[in-house]
């Protein structure tokens, strides 16, 4: 019996030292979100390279609003979920996914639409505000993680069957595949910019 108290007391150990070091790397990576954003003005953040792609500052709102009202509430779904209907487990997708630490490499985008498509932010303040607040929520529920059954998931709808630790990893991962797009606008920006003799 204490043996196997021991072996699960270690396993919450090295599960809160892997998920420290996940929210470690999420916040260094949201801190730099907060201080690029001083590099622009609102009608930057808020300028679109055409219709049907988003702007800076709706990446942001996508960061801040699937963090929020997705990913967390998400985790503490897991708490209660038997995860029979996800007997499968993770997809193929998944699998590599958390093999290689980070989305696949591609660009993803999807359809225009009021429920997907974010709305531009009002102020660079709401961003920053909206930031901070997924910090101060991922520190509120990492040390809480190592209470919920692994075995417990969630489907996400391109990699499967979810554990609350793998979508608190999921949120870092997102935040840094989404450097790709934010890549892609500064160079809109910096064209933009040096088209207009600015």
């Amino acid at each position: 019996m204490q043996t196997n108290q021991n072996q699960s007391l270690n396993q919450n150990q090295n599960l809160n030292l892997n998920t420290l070091d996940a929210l470690n790397r999420f916040e260094q990576l949201a801190e730099a979100y907060i201080q690029e954003l001083e590099n622009y003005s609102l009608e930057e953040l808020t300028r679109k390279p055409d219709e049907d792609q988003w702007s800076l500052g709706q990446m942001y709102v996508h960061l801040i609003r699937s963090a929020l009202y997705r990913h967390l509430p998400i985790m503490e779904a897991c708490r209660t979920s038997s995860g029979s209907e996800e007997a499968a487990g993770k997809t193929e997708r998944g699998v590599e996914a958390y093999a290689r630490g980070s989305y696949p490499p591609i660009r993803i985008q999807v359809p225009p639409s009021k429920e997907y498509t974010p709305l531009q932010p009002e102020s660079k303040d709401e961003l920053v505000s909206g930031l901070r607040e997924v910090i101060r929520a991922m520190r509120a529920i990492q040390p809480t993680l190592a209470d919920i059954p692994p075995a417990n998931t969630v489907e996400h709808p391109g990699f499967g069957g979810l554990n609350a630790v793998e979508w608190f990893s999921l949120v870092e991962m997102h935040y840094r595949h989404h450097l790709r797009q934010k890549e892609r606008l500064d160079a809109f920006l910096r064209e933009t910019k040096e088209a207009s003799g600015a």
